[in-house]
């Protein structure tokens, strides 16, 4: 249980190398200003045009204290361009979020007894 804690609060810090090995794409070009949000096909929309392409529906959906950090982290953008350290940085946390489920899931079955 402790190297699944120390393991979570790597994610959580985006500290862990597994961050880095990001399983989404930004493939569209534009003003990269975050307007209305839309979650479709594994697409997370933050303009009409612009996207973040194979967000699992997990991390999307994701709650952790009361809020679903995917969604909340491009919510306190809403108006703002984002920089290339701020699409990594989204990156990152879909990242985080899929496997912090995968983590929990190993909690929940160690936890069983």
């Amino acid at each position: 249980m402790v190297a699944l804690g120390g393991e979570l609060r790597q994610l959580h810090l985006l500290e862990s190398p597994k961050v880095e090995k990001y399983i989404t794409q930004y493939p569209e070009d534009g003003d990269n200003i975050v307007g209305k949000l839309k979650y479709e096909n594994e697409r997370v929309y933050i303009n009409e045009t612009q996207y973040f392409a194979g967000v699992p529906l997990v991390a999307w959906e994701f709650y952790i204290g009361g809020y679903q950090p995917a969604q909340k982290w491009l919510k306190d953008r809403k108006g703002r361009e984002l920089g290339y350290e701020d699409i990594l940085h989204y990156q990152k946390v879909v990242v985080a979020l899929v496997e912090t489920d995968r983590v929990l899931k190993v909690v929940d079955k160690v936890g069983v007894v």
